[in-house]
This record gives structure tokens, sequence and C-alpha cells, in this order.
């Protein structure tokens, strides 16, 4: 028996009735431009070295490190964060290596930037990775100190700001770092150094892998960042973080972990209209990759995680998964 159904005007299908209208009216898309590739170099490493806890990423050393960087620019990524995994034997309680302008950060940003003049290099400022005890900061009591681990963090800036880092990016959590530093690099003449801040970082469960991968996770062992990085409870809180950074001088503010805190990520975009940016940590790319390598999920998921980011504001994203995600996109 035939029923006459009114429908409304508006049928939203019409707009999905084939993938090319479909793109057509997307409100958000992902392009190379917004996708930044972390990359891990090692200190006496010859070639590359797997993570075993980060499938499909390595290590790199210093002569294999520059290949990469060809790679990725052939494929359209322009922008790369540099993480060090540096000698055991030169990590101490104060992290003094990090100031050391010939360490294996700074020379391997000299020799980028001597071959790839065009690439955006984004360098880390923590201590985590030359601290014998693993913290960001100076451990003074067996309490991570914020007003003595400032002047470190400056002179940290100005090392990697000197050897040709675009952008500087302060990743420890210390309250007023962000107004030392810019002030440093501006003393330093290096007014057009960009600062991004790591400015809503929240203690995670997420960060394991890139642990193992600085070779990090051993020497913190069961001590927590707590008293520095922010609870995941919080979310006000970030509001607070992003505008105490914003007034000392950061010109980029950042987000991490990512998917798990899409919900601060658009609180602090539609807040304070400044470029922001996300941070799919390890974790978040390591279950996801290990579950599309098992079967266990489509490949397409991790694309999906990161329109994610996209939908809730960001402007960019570092991602393990950007290389991977550029073929994609240049192949549709």
């Amino acid at each position: 028996m035939f029923i006459d159904r009114k429908f409304p005007n508006t049928r939203l299908r019409r707009l999905r009735f084939n993938s090319h209208i479909s793109d057509l009216v997307a409100e958000n898309n992902l392009s190379v431009n917004d996708l930044i590739q972390p990359l891990f170099i090692k200190e006496n490493l010859i070639g590359t070295e797997s993570i075993e806890s980060m499938p499909g990423i390595y290590r790199y050393g210093q002569d294999s490190i520059l290949k990469e960087v060809e790679e990725l620019l052939e494929l359209g990524i322009k922008s790369i964060a540099l993480f060090p995994v540096i000698d055991p034997s030169k990590k101490d309680n104060l992290g003094k290596e990090a100031t050391n302008n010939a360490n294996l950060i700074c020379e391997s940003i000299r020799k980028i930037k001597q071959e790839f003049q065009e690439t955006i290099i984004v360098a880390d400022v923590a201590l985590d990775p030359y601290t014998s005890h693993g913290h960001d900061g100076l451990l003074i009591n067996n309490y991570v100190d914020n007003d003595s681990t400032l002047d470190i963090l400056k002179s940290q800036s100005i090392v990697l700001a000197d050897a040709g880092a675009d952008i500087i990016a302060p990743s420890d959590m210390m309250d007023g770092r962000i107004g030392i530093i810019r002030e440093a690099l501006e003393k330093a003449n290096h007014k057009n150094t960009i600062l991004l801040s790591y400015a809503a970082k929240y203690n995670s469960k997420f960060y394991g892998p890139f642990r193992d991968a600085v070779n990090s996770s051993s020497n913190l062992g069961n001590s927590s960042k707590s008293s520095y990085q922010m609870s995941p409870k919080n979310k006000n809180e970030a509001l607070h973080e992003v505008a105490m950074d914003i007034n000392e001088g950061a010109d980029i503010v950042m987000v991490k972990p990512g998917m798990p805190y899409l919900d601060i990520i658009s609180l602090i975009k539609e807040t304070f209209k400044i470029p922001t940016f996300a941070y799919q940590v390890s974790g978040e790319y390591s279950m996801l990759k290990l579950a599309i390598d098992k079967g266990w999920l489509d490949t397409d998921v991790m694309l999906e995680s990161l329109l994610s980011f996209k939908r809730a504001g960001a402007d960019a994203i570092l991602t393990y998964s950007a290389k991977e995600i550029s073929k994609e996109i240049n192949n549709k």
C-alpha cells in the first residue's frame, strides 16, 4: 500500500551525494601545511634505530637525519620538531649539556639548516632529555624547583636560537619561563624567533612511548611530573596558563596531548583567537598505529583523528604520522 510521506524541503543527504560534493562543502580540511613531523636524533648512532613502543618511528643518527628531512620536504612537509637522545654519560642533575652550544641538537640544527634552509625547525626547551633524574627542571630536595630552573631554560633557548632554530618551544611548564625567554631572545637579537609555548601540557599517561624514545623513562622511574604539569581534571586552569603565556610573549600556544583534550583546544581557540597547535602524542599515535597494523582498525582512522584536531580549532598538528599521512593526502 502506498503511503504519502511529506519530506522537509531540506535534505541534508543532497550534500553527501558523492565525494566531490562532500569535498566541495567540507567545513574542515587537512593539508600537508598543517603537519609537523617530530624527529628523534640519537648521539653516536650510525643510520637508524627502530623504537619498539612506536611502530614505524625511528631514532636517526646525524648521518641519516638529512636524508629523512629531504624526504619530508619532497612530500611537502616543511616543519619538523627535533628531540635529542644524548649519550647517558652526559646526563647530570643539572642538565648542563642542554646549554652546550655544540651539543647534539645544536649541531643537528646547523647541519639541517646548511642543507635545507627552507625547513622550519621547532626546538624543544626542557631538561628531561639531559637530566639524570628525568625531570624537566632542576631537582632540589626531591622537588622540581621553578625559579632555579628558569636560568638554564633561558640559556638553552639562546643556544638553540643561535644554532638556527626558527621556533623555540618550551615544554617544561615552569611558571614565568615564557617572559624570561622572550626577554633573553630580544636582547640576543633574536627578535624574529618564534615562541611556541606548551601552554596547556597535561600530566598525562599518554607520554610513555616518547619517554622510551628519548631514554628518559628509566631516569624518571616512578617519579611524577604532577607538580608542574596540569591535572587532567582541570579545564579552566588551561585558560589561565594560556593567558599568562600570551601576556609574557608567546606567539603560538599548544595543547598536549591532543585527542583526549579536544575540548581544551576548542576552548583556547575560541577564547584567545591565537595560533593554536595540538600534539598527537606518542601514546595516541602508538595505540592507533598498532591497531591499524594488527588489522583491528582501518588505516583511515589516523587521518580521521587528525581531522578531529582541525575541527576542534587546531591550526597545526605535531604528529608522528605526518610523513605517512602526507602520502595519503598527496595521492588524493
